[in-house]
This record gives structure tokens, sequence and C-alpha cells, in this order.
């Protein structure tokens, strides 16, 4: 059998003939691509030469080509389509890989030539990317391990296998419980839930060979479904069912999982010098310190908390109505949202309509041609690895510039939220390589696919990480595109939200379904006018999920844990609100225990919003959202990745540094703060 990962692709792009690959050919790819990068780091370090820049910095940095277009397509493929091979392959080779890696940087050879280089930096000659990488480079190497003595490296490289096996069953285990769980409801289960609603239930359930409706654990399902129903009982099943993943006794349970992960993580961050993991995460952060981040989530969270003060008494004089006088969480988003009809006269159900995917998904494009001069072209031609992904060839005049692929739908297997991923990144070391760029989403399959509001501010949101990785302009691949500090990356994209909620943008692409009549011009101000609604609420829920992190990996025994005691604890330390469930408890927390990207970084989505929301005040400064001038020093921040410090490059395009006053007036806390 002929394996595609050992020929040259000749699809359009270089694109990857997702028609041919199966799970089976990937463990061969890997083996020999492991084997490739070893034989490679072999002739680095044993170069007779001394240590330059040339023959040690970008050598390694020309290493280990199979092995990432390897890992690319197959983590890409695993959460986008997650059957029961890709698994299999992930659970053997999460270890073998992580051992692989720590092979290369703990490295003695190798590590002592990056240390030679970084300690003669002062006296080499290098443009300011070059020396950034050496930098960076270097401080990678120091944080894996690599200055540790033996016994310390080896437990390293223990330390990062066994996290590889723990982070891949926490991540399969939520995706089991989001799979095994559904509720059927016949037609009289409906009451209250208008008619995109009940397409998407009637699309669960025919994905699942069932009869009538089915809401499953997707978001794109639960939230309106909290949202809208009438039946009280349901509403509960549902949340229940909801915050339940990853909890149920047996081989699926995260608990269990969690308390090593911390203390895993704990040991290594002690190897390294560090009393917490916390503070090793944020040594290399824009925060710098958990006293950084706790005074931001701090302040925020007491200003909410006043904002929910008020949310509540409205919503409890809506519920009473029904004969309640108090809430529960299965709750807040149903009376949230008859105050919100009654107080703003604005129906989500009369405005879906309005937000088709594909006139959004345009917007979305139309947006970056305006501000950044890009167009894109639907390819047909080019195989994709489900039927419901759609690639586009993105240009900038004659040049190519990359490949946007859209994958927009929930489905069983596929990972829930929403993220933005490569398979192929930008580099120009040796010659032009341009990008191959994927944005999940997870919203409800019907005919036609109706977005809520928040589901179009997400779509823009993964689209704002797309431009970063399609607009990439550098030289070296570890700089390029998202490669930057975790609290700069959520920048790109948090930013480009705004951009929906212009006026022109609404007036232009919000358009019904049926009629194709635009978004009524009284319906949109409501819309506008409620942007801050229920904003103590949405602060909350994530806030709280962001503390959570931060006092988890601040914990000095994390091994001790009893992670369910744990989390009531620190809810009732900070006050929070009974009726109001946190955004993501422990055991389906994904962003922190299916890898280790956002741990101890949940409140990276915070610290950017105070960049986005003063970033985007540059263009209302302007009175022009789509300014030119703003435009261009935007775009030089997208096309800069880790080229160059990212407060340099926020500073370079905004003029000064942020503050908060902008994040809490968007979100309309300034008054409560």
């Amino acid at each position: 059998m002929t394996n595609p990962f050992f020929e040259p692709w000749t699809t359009p792009f270089g694109a990857p003939p997702f028609d041919r690959i199966r799970a089976e050919h990937f463990p061969a790819a890997f083996d020999r691509g492991m084997a490739d990068n070893l034989i490679e780091i072999e002739a680095i370090t044993a170069n007779p030469m001394p240590a330059d820049f040339a023959n040690t910095i970008e050598a390694l940095e020309r290493s280990g080509g199979l092995l990432t277009t390897v890992g690319a397509v197959f983590g890409n493929l695993v959460a986008s389509l997650g059957d029961d091979g890709l698994q299999q392959v992930e659970r053997d080779y999460a270890p073998k890989l992580a051992a692989h890696g720590s092979k290369v940087s703990l490295n003695p050879a190798l590590f002592a030539r990056v240390a030679d280089l970084h300690g003669r930096r002062e006296e080499l000659a290098m443009a300011a990317d070059a020396r950034r990488l050496l930098e960076r480079t270097y401080l990678g190497f120091v944080r894996s391990g690599a200055a540790l003595d033996g016994p310390a490296k080896t437990r390293m490289a223990e330390i990062s296998e066994r996290l590889a096996t723990l982070h891949t069953d926490f991540g399969q285990n939520v995706l089991h419980d989001e799979r095994a769980w559904h509720l059927p409801l016949a037609e009289a289960d409906l009451a209250g839930l208008p008619d995109f609603v009940r397409d998407g239930a009637a699309e669960a359930a025919r994905e699942r060979g069932l009869d009538g409706y089915a809401i499953t654990l997707s978001r794109s399902l639960i939230d309106p479904f909290l949202t809208f129903s009438a039946r009280r009982d349901l509403r509960e099943i549902a949340y229940n069912s909801w915050i339940a993943r990853g909890t149920h006794p047996g081989p699926h349970d995260n608990m269990a999982l969690i308390p090593e992960i911390l203390a895993l993580r704990a040991e290594r961050a002690r190897l390294l010098g560090y009393a917490l993991y916390a503070d090793f995460r944020l040594a290399d952060t824009m925060a710098g310190t958990p006293d950084a981040v706790g005074r931001l989530t701090g302040e925020v969270w007491q200003a909410a908390l006043l904002r929910v003060d008020d949310e509540r008494a409205a919503l409890l004089r809506m519920a009473g109505a029904d004969g309640l006088n108090a809430m529960a969480a299965w709750d807040w988003r149903y009376y949230a949202e008859q105050v919100r009809q009654s107080e703003y006269a604005l129906d989500e159900a009369a405005l879906k309509p309005y937000f088709v995917f594909e006139n959004i998904q345009q917007a979305a494009f139309d947006t970056a041609t305006r501000l950044f001069g890009l167009s894109f072209a639907a390819r047909p031609d080019i195989a994709t690895y489900h039927q419901d992904v759609r690639a586009y060839a993105v240009s900038e005049g004659d040049r190519h510039i990359g490949l946007f692929l859209s994958d927009p739908f929930a489905r069983a297997g596929k990972r829930s939220g929403a993220w933005m991923s490569s398979y192929r990144e930008q580099q120009s070391l040796d010659g032009e390589i341009r990008p191959i760029i994927v944005n999940n989403n997870n919203f409800a399959k019907a005919s036609p696919a109706l977005l809520s509001f928040d589901d179009a501010e997400t779509l823009f949101h993964e689209f704002g990480h797309a431009l970063h990785g399609l607009l990439s302009d550098v030289r070296y691949p570890s700089q390029s595109g998202t490669s930057v500090r975790r609290d700069f990356v959520e920048f790109p994209s948090q930013v480009y939200e705004h951009w929906l909620s212009v006026p022109e943008t609404l007036q232009a692409y919000a358009r019904h379904h049926a009629s194709n009549d635009p978004l009524p011009v009284a319906l949109m101000d409501r819309l506008l006018s409620a942007r801050n609604f229920n904003q103590g609420f949405a602060t909350i829920e994530y806030t709280a999920a962001a503390i959570l992190d931060m006092d988890l990996h601040a914990h000095p025994d994390p091994a001790s844990l009893d992670i369910a005691a744990f989390e009531r604890e620190t809810l009732a330390r900070i006050g929070m609100p009974a009726e109001i469930g946190v955004r993501h408890r422990p055991p389906h927390f994904q962003h922190l225990f299916a890898g280790a990207g956002y741990a101890a970084g949940y409140y990276s989505y915070l610290w950017a919003e105070v960049l986005d929301a003063d970033g985007f005040a540059a263009f209302e400064d302007a009175g022009d959202p789509f300014d030119p001038g703003a435009a261009a020093r935007l775009k030089l921040v997208l096309q800069s990745g880790d080229s160059a410090d990212p407060m340099e490059l926020y500073v370079g395009f905004r003029g000064a540094a942020p503050g908060t006053a902008a994040l809490l007036r968007n979100r309309g806390l300034a008054k409560a703060s």
C-alpha cells in the first residue's frame, strides 16, 4: 500500500491529499518522521565547525520537515473527525512523540551549541528576527530542561511522556461523553423552541439514526435549548448532563486524571526552579506573574458581581410570573431571553433568520478584503476530509497568500468548541511557503444553517485567528503566524469580532434567509443597544473558569486535591452566584487538561480583550472602521508573528500600551467598577 506521506503532493497548492490519507498511514509516517529528525539532529551536533547561526539555529529550523507535516495533518484530523482508528493512533503515539520531543529538547550536544551561540549573541551581527529567534530558541531549551543535570533531565522526559498520555486520555474521555449522550425529544417536548432549534435537533437525530428530535452535548444545541425551552424539567436534564462531562465513574472519568496532571506539571516547574507551575508558566507571557493576572481578574470580577445583582433582580421578576422565587443554573439563559425580549423587544428567534452561515462567512471574507486587500476564491476541485469542508484560495492581488479550509458544522466525533489550526505554516527560509489554515466551528447543521449573533461572533473570532496565520510574513517557521505568546494570540481574533457589529456590515450581510431582506434598521439598533445585556453573567461564567485555572495551577500540593471539593471551595470563596455555572468545569476543561496550551493561561482571553478593546478604538478614533492607516498598522501586527516582542508590536500599532478602561466600557461594567 502506497503511503501518501512518502511521496510528493501534486495537489493544488500542495494541499494534503485527504482523499488518500487513512488512519493506517500515520504509524509508519510518524516512525519515519522521527527517525529522519534524529538523523538531522545528529548532523547538527556532529558538525566539526564551531556553532554559528546558520549551522545550528537555521539548521534546527529546517529539521523535522516530515514529522511536522505528518503531525499537523494528524492533529487536525483527529480533532475534526475523531474516528476510532485515529483515536487509537493518538493513544499509541502521544507518548512516543513526547519521548521523541524530549530526545531533541534534552540533547546535551545540541543545547551546548545553542547555549554557546546565546552566550556570544552580543558579538554576533544578526537581523532583529534572527536575534529574537536565537533568544527564544535558547529559552525554549532551558524551559524544557536542557540545562538540568542527568537525573533531572531523565525525570523531565518521563513527565513529558506521561503527560502526553494523560492529555490524550482526558480529551478522548470528554469526546466519549459528548458522543454517548443525547436527549430524545418528541413533538410534545418542543414547547418554546423556535424553528431553528427544532431544525438543528431534527438534524442531530437523523445523524444518530433516530426519529424525531435530539439534543446533543454540542454547545450549538445546548445553549439555544437552555435559552428557549419552556420545559424546565428538560432544561435541568440537559444542563446537568452538559456539566457532567468527564465526571462519570469508570474508564472515562477525568476527575481521576486531573490531580496527576497538576502534580506532574508542578514537579516540572520545581525541577526548573519555580515554586509553582503558575509561576513557571506566567514567566514567559505578557502578564509576567500570577499577581498581574490576579489583579486583572479581580478588577473585572468585582465589577461583574455588581452588574449580576441587577441582572438577577430583573430575571427573578420575570421568573416570578412562573411561580419561581429562586432560579437554578438551568434557568438563567431562559429568563435572560425573556427579559431581553421584554426590555429590548429583541427576540433571538426573530433575529436568527437574518444570520445565514454563508452570508456571515462572506462578511468575514469581505471585511478582510477591505482591511487587508485579500480575496477568496472557492476551490471545489480541492479534496477535503469531510463533505462539510470547503476550500478557498486566498490572494492579495496576483500573489497567492494561502489556502483556507472552512469546517463549520457539529458532528459526532468532532471535538466540541471552535478553533483555528494549520496544516502548513508560512515561512520563507528557503523560498516562500504559504500556509494552509483551517477554521473549525460546531454550528448546528440545518437547511438553511442559521447562526445566533454569538455564533456569528465566534465565526469572526476564529477567522481573526485564520488571518493571523494567512497573513504571516516571516522567515523562520518558529515565528510563523500564531506562534506567539499565549496571552497575545487571542488579540487578532478578538479584535476582528468588532467588525461584525459595524452597522455597515450588518446592513449588507444580515439578510433574511427566505426573503433576502436586510436586517431592519430598528432591529439592528435594538441588537446593538443590547450588546451589553447579560454581560454580568457572561463575565462571571468566564472569569470564574480563569480563576479556577490559576488556583489549580498555583496549589502547592495538587496531588492531594479532591477536585470536586476544590471547585466548590474556590467558587464559594470568590462568591460565585449560585444561579451561574462556571463556563468550564475542571473535568471537561480541555483548554487546560487535553493539552497544556492554556494551562495557567485561560485568563488570556481577558488579557487579549484589554488589547482588542483598546485596539479597535484606533478605528473609532479615526472615525472609520475601515480606516486605511489603522488597517495597515494592524496588518503589520498580523504579518509579524513572533518576529518581534508582542508589546512592541502592539505599541507600534496603537501608539501606547493599553489599560482596562476600554474593556470595562465595552462590557458595560465601567459604571459598576
